[in-house]
């Protein structure tokens, strides 16, 4: 199912289908510094990856992480979405796109997109995000989404801090 599109981008529910591309997307050496290790390390593995994360998540919450892939030839480039964690209070977005897709503004299209379902379609007040102390592209593109850095916060379970960037408060 579709979700959302933009000119360049179509975002849709993620299938056992596309486990070949979650096995790469996975494993890549940025998304394990930056996200984390999965251990998503067989077709098996990637299709539990999306049963239990994704399509769990389109059943519990009504959103989750959603496919990019270009308009003109389908082609997947990454995930972005909404999830709702237990450690945070708010619904977060959170993108990832292949190695070879980065640097074009597409983060930032999916991002954004998936932001504007979640508040005019689904009625989130606020989306907030978190990201890795040294993932300087993806504070980048957190900042032109409209958030800024808040706090520093400690995961649970894991050893080291994350950042949670919030929407930014203009006095008026």
């Amino acid at each position: 199912m579709i979700v959302c599109e933009t000119p360049r981008l179509r975002l849709r529910h993620l299938l056992d289908t596309d486990a070949a591309f979650i096995l790469e997307l996975l494993n890549e050496p940025d998304f394990i510094r930056n996200i984390g290790d999965r251990e998503v390390r067989t077709l098996d593995d990637a299709r539990r990856y999306i049963q239990h994360g994704p399509v769990a998540s389109y059943s519990q919450h009504g959103f989750g992480l959603f496919l990019v892939e270009l308009q003109d030839s389908a082609a997947p480039i990454g995930i972005c979405g909404l999830l709702k964690r237990d450690y945070l209070d708010d619904v977060d977005v959170g993108f990832a796109l292949r190695e070879s897709f980065r640097g074009k503004g597409y983060a930032f299209e999916a991002a954004s997109a998936v932001m504007q379902l979640g508040q005019q379609v689904l009625g989130l007040g606020r989306i907030v995000a978190i990201t890795s102390p040294d993932n300087h592209a993806s504070m980048s593109v957190l900042r032109r989404l409209g958030l800024e850095f808040e706090r520093t916060i400690r995961i649970p379970e894991q050893s080291r801090d994350t950042r949670l960037f919030t929407p930014v408060h203009r006095n008026q």
